[in-house]
């Protein structure tokens, strides 16, 4: 079910079983998984994403089935949702056109493909393939914060230009501020005629904000999970979203009722769920930082940290 906001057409997925799964290693039980799915989409989200095929960016060893992405749990996945609400995400280098043809007659019809910002070709020449193959597609350009406006443009006009339904600003670092995120959305809009969406993180806790930002800007496509859970502190919080969106003019569009039974039963069997703001990420929000970055902190020592932060982002002096 579509909602709208201000006007503007929202599709709404949800990212709980695939960015969730960086606080789990992608290890949901199968039975949680149907439900998930079965229950987000009764509760009136468009989509749900279920997981990575082969893998993250960065390899994990014993990665979960949301990691993996295996033809039975895509099948598994059709069998209580219908395959047009169903979607994966896929780093190039982890799949071939095989793979591509695999999924579809699996039961996924949405894709979302995360492009390197140097190297993107690869990736839009399999994005060409998924839109000739029948996916909806999507363009997550990651870590938009870092990037320079005209490396944006030409990453979200090419996008468009190989077939991309969406292109997708993701705040990776969970840095951006709305009035930033308004302004992203609309350079964006400016070059490609594909719809826009805001994968938001919640580093300094503005993923609600930066979220209304971009559908005031003209975004139609809002990534969240349910209880927020994601990589860091997490996603825009499913139910805070849905209760604004009812709140602000969309009343009866979703069942906010069963999506908070769903993150109730969520944070009952999956612990690694529950709500966290670790002070690491809020200093990598800060100093738009990444999660590699991180790594270079001492996170045991948060003031050690904040200083040393500061010191890698201050400008250079002559």
């Amino acid at each position: 079910m579509r909602t709208t906001a201000g006007g503007t057409m929202i599709v709404n997925l949800d990212v709980t079983l695939r960015d969730g799964g960086y606080r789990n290693n992608f290890d949901f039980p199968l039975d949680y998984a149907l439900h998930h799915a079965r229950e987000a989409v009764a509760a009136g989200l468009d989509h749900v994403e279920i997981g990575h095929r082969n893998g993250s960016f960065t390899p994990m060893p014993g990665i979960g089935r949301t990691g993996a992405g295996p033809d039975d749990y895509i099948r598994a996945m059709a069998d209580v949702v219908p395959p047009e609400r169903l979607g994966m995400i896929v780093h190039p280098k982890n799949i071939t056109e095989a793979d591509l043809a695999a999924m579809y007659r699996s039961g996924v019809r949405l894709l979302r493909f995360c492009l390197p910002a140097g190297a993107p070709q690869a990736g839009l020449a399999l994005l060409r393939t998924a839109v000739d193959l029948g996916f909806t597609t999507t363009v997550n350009i990651t870590r938009v914060s870092r990037l320079a406006a005209r490396q944006l443009v030409e990453l979200a006009a090419l996008a468009g230009d190989f077939g991309a339904h969406v292109v997708y600003l993701a705040d990776s670092n969970g840095s951006l501020l709305p009035r930033e995120t308004a302004r992203l959305v609309t350079l964006v809009r400016s070059v490609t005629d594909a719809a826009i969406g805001l994968h938001a993180h919640n580093n300094l806790g503005l993923a609600l904000a930066n979220a209304i930002a971009a559908v005031e800007a003209g975004a139609n496509w809002i990534d969240s999970s349910v209880l927020g859970m994601g990589k860091g502190p997490g996603n825009l919080v499913t139910e805070q979203w849905l209760a604004y969106l009812d709140r602000h003019e969309s009343a009866g569009a979703h069942d906010l009722g069963r999506l908070l039974s769903l993150a109730h039963r969520m944070g009952t069997e999956i612990p690694e769920a529950r709500p966290r703001l670790p002070l690491p990420d809020l200093v990598l929000g800060r100093f738009d930082l990444s999660v590699e970055d991180r790594a270079q902190l001492p996170v045991d020592r948060i003031g050690d940290a904040f200083r040393l932060a500061r010191a890698m982002t201050a400008p250079a002096t002559a």
